[in-house]
C-alpha cells in the first residue's frame, strides 16, 4: 500500500491518529522517567537507582512500557513515510481499517498475528505487533530503547 492508502483511507488520516498517540506517549514517557528519577534520588540507599524499592521499580516498568508504546508508534509512522503502512509485515495483504483505527501501530494481519501467542505482550488482543522489541543494533539490555531523562524525545 502507498503512504497515502492504508485499508482504502488516505494516509493524513492516520498520519493524525499515530501523531497523537505519539504525542500522549511523549508525555506519558516524560512524566514516568521524571517521576522515577525523583524517586529514585530521594532513596536514601545511596546508589540513587532506588532498587530493592517496589514503588520505584513499578514507576521504572510503567516507564519501560510506555517507552516501548512510543517506539511501536514511531516505528508506524516510519512505515507510513515508506509506504508500508497497513500491510501485514509477514504476509503483505491489508490489514483491516478496523484494526488499524484500534491500533494503528499494529504490525500484522489478524491471521499472521494469531499463531503467534504474542497478543500478550501488547496488551490487545489480536494485536502482536505492538510488543516493543527492537532491533539489537537500537535495543538495550532489555530490548527497549534507553528511557530519556527528560524533555524531548528522540524523534
Amino acid at each position: 500500500m502507498t503512504g497515502d492508502q492504508s485499508a482504502g483511507t488516505p494516509g493524513p488520516r492516520w498520519r493524525a491518529l499515530l501523531e497523537a498517540r505519539w504525542q500522549s506517549y511523549v508525555q506519558e514517557v516524560t512524566e514516568l522517567s521524571l517521576a522515577y528519577h525523583v524517586a529514585a534520588a530521594a532513596v536514601p540507599d545511596g546508589t540513587g537507582d532506588g532498587a530493592g524499592q517496589p514503588e520505584i521499580a513499578a514507576l521504572l516498568r510503567r516507564a519501560v512500557r510506555a517507552r516501548r508504546k512510543l517506539a511501536d508508534v514511531e516505528d508506524a509512522l516510519a512505515r507510513l513515510t515508506a509506504g508500508r503502512f497497513g500491510s501485514c509485515e509477514q504476509c503483505g495483504s491489508p490489514v483491516p481499517a478496523g484494526l488499524l483505527a484500534a491500533v494503528p501501530e499494529t504490525r500484522y494481519c489478524a491471521r499472521c498475528d494469531a499463531p503467534s501467542g504474542a497478543s500478550e505482550a501488547s496488551g490487545v488482543p489480536g494485536v502482536s505487533g505492538v510488543s516493543g522489541k527492537l532491533p539489537p543494533a537500537e535495543a538495550g539490555l532489555d530490548g527497549t530503547r534507553p528511557l530519556p531523562l527528560a524533555g524531548r524525545a528522540t524523534r
